[in-house]
């Protein structure tokens, strides 16, 4: 249930205000023969993936069985047991971690900090545009909170804010883990409209969620034996 801030904010329609940049084409993620464990236990092995400009990949299966780990390890802050992963289409002297937005379960927001100070300072940080904060948080359905400092928003408004950071500072790769965590129906649908946009412009995604996500995306299945790369796609 949407906590009681969440619902003064103004209903919105699952769409995106602020245009996406176009990425250039040809980018793809290969992994091959991937392996992790946790203690003795293995979360997966051999488990291979590819996804290229224009795709999103929803990452399925019960907690624990390793979407958070597998998301980290895509983001390269982790090194796998065994396997390998590159991003092919990219010019010889560009560093994956430039390509990437990697949006994890804590919104890493500043809490004395407003939200447009937090999104000032990711701007400055990943080379994004300050005159896109005022439309990102429009387009997130945050700018009414945009002068208030973050301790005083409930999940569900951080979680907007956080998000925002993706239009911000544009990356043709998002990584995310459980983005539709605390946010209400109309939040979910708008994330779904951005992955829609994001995909449009030549992104590609890889989404860590229990719930079913509004785009068309492929789905791993990581509680499933051997993790294969389910034929089901979602609409």
């Amino acid at each position: 249930m949407a906590s009681r801030a969440d619902r003064r904010l103004p209903p919105e329609e699952p769409r995106v205000t602020l245009p996406a940049p176009r990425f250039a084409p040809g980018l793809r993620l290969v992994a091959e023969g991937l392996a992790m464990r946790r203690g003795h236990r293995h979360l997966f092995a051999g488990l291979d993936l590819a996804l290229a400009s224009g795709g999103v990949l929803r990452l399925a299966g019960p907690n624990g069985s390793g979407k958070t780990t597998l998301i980290r390890l895509l983001a390269g802050f982790l090194k796998p047991e065994a396997g390998t992963i590159r991003w092919e289409g990219m010019p010889a002297e560009a560093e994956p971690a430039l390509l990437i937005h990697y949006h994890g379960h804590r919104e890493g927001l500043r809490e004395a900090l407003t939200p447009r100070e937090n999104l000032a300072f990711a701007a400055a940080l990943l080379g994004g545009e300050p005159g896109r904060i005022a439309p990102a948080l429009a387009t997130l359905g945050a700018l009414p909170l945009a002068d208030l400092p973050v301790h005083v928003l409930s999940a569900g408004q951080r979680r907007r804010v956080a998000l925002a950071r993706l239009l911000v500072a544009p990356r043709p790769v998002w990584l995310l883990d459980e983005p539709l965590a605390a946010l209400d129906q109309a939040g979910q649908a708008l994330i779904g409209a951005l992955l829609a946009a994001h995909r449009a412009a030549g992104g590609l995604a890889v989404v860590a969620t229990h719930q079913p996500i509004a785009v068309e995306a492929a789905i791993l299945d990581l509680g499933a034996r051997g993790a294969a790369l389910s034929g089901e796609r979602e609409a």
